[in-house]
C-alpha cells in the first residue's frame, strides 16, 4: 500500500509509519502471533525466524531468533511486554544481542498502534533509545532496509484473505 517512513525526533526517537491495505485488527495479529511473525518479520531475503516467543501480555516475554543459514551470523531481540490494547496499541522493551557485540544493547523502548485509515490501518511505530549514540548506531545498522522487506512481506501475506484473519 505505501513504504515505510522513518523520521527522527529529538536526540532519542525514532518513529515508523507504514499503511497497510487491512484492518487494525490483522495487523495488530500479525505483531503479535507468533505463527505469523514468523512469516513476515525476516528481514532481508535469505533469512527465517527459526525461535518466536511473543507473549501477549504484560509482563509478557519476547524473543525473536533470526538465522540466514550461516554459523555465526545469526541474531536476536529480547524483550518484556509493557502494555496491550488489543487491536489498537502495544508497548514493549526490546533489545539486541548481536554476535560482534559482548552484550546486549540498551533498551528500546518500543509503542506501537494500530489505526484505521479509510480502509486500510496507519501503523506508527515510536521508539525512544537512550541516548543519541545509541540511536546513531541502530539506525547505521540498515535496519529500515529489513524492516521494509518485511513490511512488504506482510502485504502479501495480507492478500492472502485467509492468512491473517480479522
Amino acid at each position: 500500500m505505501s513504504k515505510m517512513t522513518l523520521t527522527t525526533e529529538g536526540d532519542q526517537h525514532v518513529v515508523v509509519t507504514r499503511r497497510f491495505a487491512a484492518p487494525p485488527q490483522a495487523i495488530y495479529r500479525a505483531h503479535t502471533e507468533p505463527e505469523l511473525i514468523q512469516k513476515w518479520m525476516l528481514g532481508p531475503d535469505g533469512w527465517t525466524m527459526p525461535v518466536c516467543i511473543s507473549e501477549n501480555h504484560p509482563g509478557g516475554k519476547i524473543r525473536y531468533e533470526w538465522s540466514n543459514g550461516q554459523e555465526g551470523q545469526g541474531f536476536y531481540i529480547t524483550g518484556e511486554v509493557i502494555s496491550v490494547e488489543p487491536f489498537h496499541r502495544l508497548v514493549h522493551v526490546e533489545r539486541m544481542h548481536l554476535p560482534q557485540l559482548p552484550g546486549p544493547t540498551p533498551d528500546n523502548h518500543v509503542e506501537t498502534t494500530f489505526e484505521a485509515d479509510g480502509d486500510g490501518t496507519l501503523m506508527t511505530m515510536r521508539m525512544t533509545l537512550p541516548d543519541a549514540a545509541t540511536r546513531a548506531q541502530m539506525l547505521a545498522s540498515g535496519m529500515e532496509h529489513g524492516m521494509e522487506a518485511g513490511y512488504v512481506r506482510l502485504e502479501g501475506l495480507l492478500s492472502q484473505t485467509s492468512a491473517v484473519p480479522a
